[in-house]
């Protein structure tokens, strides 16, 4: 991403980088040169424009956040006049992220959005990314313009937590397809089928799904999927059980009763507890229940 942005900016542009691991900022410089790299996150937000976050769980945001709003406010107003943009791409649950909404525009600092991914490391590094943000309408041209240099395409879902509510939606319909495309494909190849004649009947029939077309869980049907090797790869069942969990607490919080999704996040939960599926791509569901490999 940030590779991405720096060539797509203007050579006069400034960037500001950050990370808790020094070693991975100076390669970064080393590599890709015209950066600068901030001793800690407040000198980020003091000195950019538009600050851009990625972190693992709701209390890394919030406590960068915090870092970077105190001990006084920042400056509502930079060097080009325009209001500081804070572009949260974390994906955490949205009380959270509305919570960090709430401290940075009541501080004045500037303004929050929330803008979760879809599209993994490939995507990451292609600039193929999708971006689902929340965010007022009058707020959505400057957001996509940024965006933009890092992905292909950024989906207005509505006010901010839009965007994360509509990415973890989409989660937790996939670790479900994945579940149920791990168990049709076992039922298909133990009732006899061959593996690659049952997913293309699959993907051209109602069962086609993301899981049993681009990712499917039976080796050697895909030849460039995790499956075929070894579950290398992919997105790891780790963090499928992350965007599952967030889901369900927005469920509770919202006083939703999910049906499946309690029982699909002890099926992922067991794949970790086991030698043989742990660290592996969420699709070693397969593996887990005993699909022949």
């Amino acid at each position: 991403m940030a590779r991405n942005l720096r060539a797509k900016i203007a050579e006069s542009d400034t960037m500001v980088i950050h990370d808790v691991n020094p070693a991975v900022t100076e390669k970064f410089k080393q590599e890709v040169g015209k950066v600068t790299i901030a001793e800690n996150v407040r000198e980020v937000a003091e000195t950019a424009t538009t600050v851009i976050t990625v972190l693992p769980e709701p209390h890394h945001v919030q406590n960068v956040y915090q870092q970077m709003l105190k001990p006084a406010t920042l400056r509502s107003e930079v060097v080009n006049t325009h209001e500081r943009l804070f572009i949260d791409c974390s994906t955490i649950d949205p009380k959270s992220s509305a919570e960090v909404a709430n401290v940075t525009h009541s501080s004045g600092s500037g303004k929050f959005i929330d803008a979760p991914m879809s599209g993994g490391v490939v995507g990451a590094s292609a600039g193929t990314l999708t971006f689902m943000i929340g965010c007022p309408p009058e707020g959505v041209d400057r957001v996509t313009e940024v965006l933009s240099l890092m992905g292909k395409r950024v989906m207005h879902l509505g006010p901010q937590g839009s965007g994360l509510k509509g990415k973890l939606a989409n989660n937790y319909l996939l670790a479900l397809n994945n579940i149920a495309t791990c168990e049709a494909m076992n039922m298909g190849i133990k009732w006899g089928l061959d593996g690659k004649v049952l997913a293309d009947m699959i993907n051209s029939a109602t069962g086609k799904c993301w899981p049993s077309d681009a990712n499917n869980p039976v080796p050697g049907v895909l030849p460039n999927a995790p499956a075929s090797k070894d579950y290398e790869g992919g997105f790891g069942t780790s963090l499928m059980l992350k965007d599952l969990g967030l889901a369900l607490t927005a469920c509770g919080q919202a006083g939703i009763v999910p049906q499946l999704g309690p029982h699909a996040k002890e099926i992922y939960l067991a794949c970790e507890a086991q030698p043989e599926t742990k660290g592996r791509d969420f699709s070693v569901v397969y593996r887990h229940i005993g699909g022949q490999e």
